[in-house]
């Protein structure tokens, strides 16, 4: 019943970073892929029916952690408190920038709106990018099964660390990096015109950024956290997760090449879900690492309701999954297609 309420966590954690990944790096690419009024518009239009709801599963995440695992969620909230509190401020700057940018004709308003816009999502990007690194790393979690993160103490990453650090950075920056270019395909597959012809540069230098950046990261957690790629080559889930991802790189590639947008999109999806998968399978059953001394990291089995309580919440969890994909594929039916330029 562990294994399955993890793996229900991870399943919501991973669709919220596929969909609300492409928004993120839409909003942060729309001051370079848009150079008008009309066109940042344009790119706006592409994204703003669904950002709201694609929030929804970071919630239903949220209480998925606090229904299944409770110590761990009551442990890691209160620890990461200033990093909660900056990705709150970061959604709220999103949310009033898109509702209230386009409320007034005037040039200087918008544009301002519109700076903020991206901002958000770059930082948006930026600290669920660290928050992923902290999650790899571990925190200084300590014999009181407690701890607290500042935003940075020796730049290390033993021992009593800070949210930064060189290793969770470099994470922040390759998760910016590739939910830019996810963002950059999706913006191909909804734009026409002169956004679309840029999403489609950008997409293209994005894409070789990541391929640059994906196997120094990876060398990297190899030496922060060589357990997780054990763990995953001896699980045939994670192999499977591996195989979804080169499955979507060939998708991605062929799609390019071949000017078919919509394959292209699901190869990038696809990269996503396989190396999330992998991660997650890696990392089990180890919820919160401890960069103090290994005894004191806390589990899923340590962290996880009673029985009882998590056999009672799985019969809400089929409907509930029934009403989210119904209306997800509602909304996605509403508005599929090509935005039109002004």
């Amino acid at each position: 019943m562990i294994e399955l309420w993890f793996g229900i966590l991870g399943f919501m954690l991973i669709m919220f970073s596929v969909l609300e990944g492409w928004d993120f790096g839409a909003g942060a690419l729309h001051l370079l892929v848009a150079k008008t009024s009309a066109e940042r518009r344009q790119v706006i239009a592409a994204i703003g029916p669904l950002w709201t709801w694609h929030e929804v599963w970071l919630l239903a995440a949220g209480g998925t952690f606090m229904v299944a695992f409770p110590k761990a969620m009551a442990t890691a909230f209160a620890g990461y408190y200033l990093a909660l509190w900056l990705a709150l401020w970061s959604f709220m700057l999103r949310g009033i920038s898109l509702e209230v940018g386009g409320h007034l004709p005037d040039p200087l308003w918008q544009a301002f709106w519109d700076l903020v816009f991206a901002v958000a999502n770059v930082l948006l990007a930026i600290v669920f990018g660290a928050a992923l690194g902290n999650v790899i790393r571990g925190v200084p979690l300590d014999e009181t099964g407690e701890f607290t993160l500042a935003f940075f103490t020796h730049f290390g990453v033993r021992g009593r660390v800070g949210i930064l650090d060189w290793y969770t950075l470099s994470v922040a920056v390759m998760t910016l990096l590739l939910l830019c270019a996810h963002g950059a395909t999706y913006l191909t597959l909804k734009t026409q015109g002169t956004v679309h012809e840029r999403s489609m540069r950008w997409a293209r230098r994005l894409w070789w950024a990541v391929a640059v950046g994906f196997p120094i990261v990876t060398l990297e957690t190899s030496s922060v956290r060589p357990e997780i790629f054990r763990a995953a080559a001896e699980r045939p889930l994670a192999w499977l997760g591996l195989l979804a991802a080169l499955g979507g790189l060939g998708a991605l590639i062929t799609g390019r090449r071949l000017g078919r947008e919509q394959r292209a999109f699901a190869g990038s999806c696809a990269i996503i879900v396989g190396l999330l998968i992998v991660l997650g399978v890696g990392l089990f059953p180890v919820l919160l690492h401890s960069t103090i001394a290994p005894e004191f990291s806390m589990t899923a089995q340590q962290a996880a309701s009673s029985p009882r309580g998590l056999q009672l919440a799985l019969y809400w969890w089929p409907p509930a999954m029934l009403l989210a994909f119904g209306y997800m594929m509602f909304i996605a039916r509403q508005f599929r297609g090509k935005v039109r330029s002004s």
